[in-house]
């Protein structure tokens, strides 16, 4: 039981985690906002180099991305937060507590496509975020993509223990 335990207190770590960082980008919009406008514009990449023309401009989609990964931490939060609910109630059934990871699994995979697809890969590699000094999230978001790649690991393991 507290190998199962354990998997609902990180499921809703993640879940914290994720809230608060939507919180952060809600209450305080213009910090993580500004990022996002770097790395959109790619005016601190290397000066003169060969990818700035995909560049992206207009201020209004630089807000609708901001909008979308705002949106997608609210997700992962939601998740997460349902699915640890779902295996503490399945806490004392090894069986059910199995057939109930379906939900955290969903935030899970959320969240590590959203740090690793969005922000290592587009981010990072599309929008050369990683020749910038100011606005380079990539070792952030490496860091939650092992964390989350860890907790889905731990979580997906069957659970077969019947005692305490």
């Amino acid at each position: 039981m507290y190998t199962r335990l354990s998997k609902v207190v990180l499921v809703w770590s993640i879940a914290l985690f994720a809230a608060l960082v939507a919180f952060n980008n809600l209450t305080d919009y213009d910090s993580n906002f500004a990022i996002v406008k770097h790395v959109l514009t790619m005016d601190t990449t290397f000066p003169d180099n060969k990818g700035l023309w995909r560049a992206i401009e207009p201020p209004v989609i630089h807000h609708i991305v901001y909008g979308v990964i705002i949106l997608t931490e609210l997700v992962i939060a939601g998740l997460c937060g349902l699915g640890g609910l779902r295996l503490y109630q399945n806490i004392t059934q090894p069986t059910a507590f199995n057939q109930a990871k379906g939900l955290a699994i969903l935030g899970l995979i959320l969240g590590f496509i959203l740090w690793f697809t969005g922000f290592m890969t587009i981010g990072g590699e599309w929008f050369l975020m990683w020749q910038s000094e100011v606005a380079n999230g990539q070792q952030a978001a490496f860091r939650l993509i092992v964390i989350i790649g860890i907790v889905l690991i731990y979580l997906t393991q069957t659970d077969e223990e019947n005692h305490p």
